[in-house]
């Protein structure tokens, strides 16, 4: 008998329906040719479903994530006149993400930052520093920080407008994070860069203490502290130096979005989001609404999301190499959509999702055969 697991996958919003229903076809492609039953639901979520169901994340898609065994999410937002026909507490960053992240409590936000020969085309960096490629993980703290503290604003008595937010963290927060990091180094290059900002932020100074005691559990790991903005600097001049990298999550939010450009694009840049019972994973882009319905986007960081799932989620090792092979196959090949291939500094063919799709999908039948 198959054994059966339950997805959820939530479009979102532009570009989100296209890469939901590509990652689709790769759960109906995997149940028909493995031994095993992936059972999806597509669910509302973002700003079109506001528009659809008067809420950016419906009951009926918070309890079917309750549910769920993985869930895929799809880019949401919309453009900047869109959104401001949202209520702000429904906007798709406060009304769903947010949310979401705080009812599963994924804690730990995962992001590779991997330029092998087959993508080293899109980026910027010159060869010298590339090197022989990239290959980083980014580990970043999800459901504290600023995002989430209080925040309210006013007008003081001269009229001036004021505004404050709270930086909030517990220590059982910075603890699970930082474990969850040095886990992830000893099973690397065991080297973790921790990255602060402890010559202005008491937020910092305690993180550094809690890693201090944190770290002697795992001597085979070589920690090193980096402030953020010199981290910032040595993502663009020596990316190869790091192997993985920790730090709380305004920084990861900003860092990360910096590593997608010295890929070349954050559509090339997956994720997954994990917390102690719960997951789900993500493209690191956004939703692109000025080529939403074109069929032009990109889906290797929602496929590349999808082999986390299975490595992370179901332990399916083997299926996660092999999806992650059969797609960047596809580029070896001289193949990108259009969105990418203004990007690249090589003359490539170009195709449409669909078809792109379509040659990664056969370039996993033959592997699995």
């Amino acid at each position: 008998m198959k054994k059966e697991y339950k997805i959820v996958l939530l479009e979102g919003d532009g570009i989100g329906p296209e890469m939901t229903a590509e990652v689709a076809r790769l759960f109906d492609f995997l149940s028909e040719k493995q031994d095993v039953k992936f059972n999806y639901k597509i669910m509302p979520f973002g700003a079109s479903s506001f528009f659809v169901t008067g809420s950016s994340f419906p009951l009926a898609t918070q309890q079917a994530c309750e549910n769920a065994d993985a869930i895929f999410k799809g880019p949401i937002g919309l453009s900047f006149e869109d959104t401001k026909e949202i209520p702000l507490e429904e906007r798709p960053e406060r009304g769903a993400l947010l949310p979401l992240r705080k009812k599963l409590q994924t804690y730990a936000n995962f992001r590779p930052v991997l330029l092998p020969a087959e993508l080293s085309h899109f980026s910027p960096l010159k060869k010298e520093v590339v090197g022989n490629g990239i290959d980083l993980l980014m580990i970043r703290e999800l459901v504290g920080g600023l995002y989430f503290g209080e925040k309210k604003r006013g007008v003081d008595s001269n009229g001036k407008r004021w505004v404050t937010e709270e930086l909030n963290y517990t220590e059982d927060q910075i603890r699970n994070i930082q474990i969850t990091a040095l886990q992830a180094a000893s099973q690397r290059r065991k080297k973790l860069c921790n990255i602060h900002k402890s010559n202005v932020l008491l937020s910092s100074i305690v993180w550094n203490e809690i890693l201090e005691e944190t770290a002697k559990d795992f001597p085979d790991v070589e920690v090193e502290h980096m402030l953020v903005d010199a981290a910032a600097t040595a993502l663009s001049l020596k990316p190869g130096s790091f192997d993985v990298m920790v730090m709380e999550n305004m920084f990861g939010d900003i860092l990360s979005d910096q590593a997608g450009g010295i890929l070349g694009s954050l559509g090339l840049m997956p994720s997954a989001c994990m917390g102690k019972t719960q997951a789900y994973y993500e493209p690191s882009h956004g939703s692109a609404p000025d080529i939403a319905g074109k069929g032009i986007a990109n889906p290797y960081s929602s496929i590349a999301s999808i082999a986390m799932m299975l490595r992370m989620s179901f332990n399916m090792p083997r299926e996660a190499d092999l999806v992650q092979k059969a797609i960047l196959s596809v580029f070896a090949s001289g193949v990108t959509t259009p969105d990418l291939g203004a990007f690249s500094n090589k003359q490539l063919k170009q195709v449409t999702t669909r078809e792109f799709c379509d040659q990664m999908l056969a370039n996993l039948a033959k592997e699995l055969s």
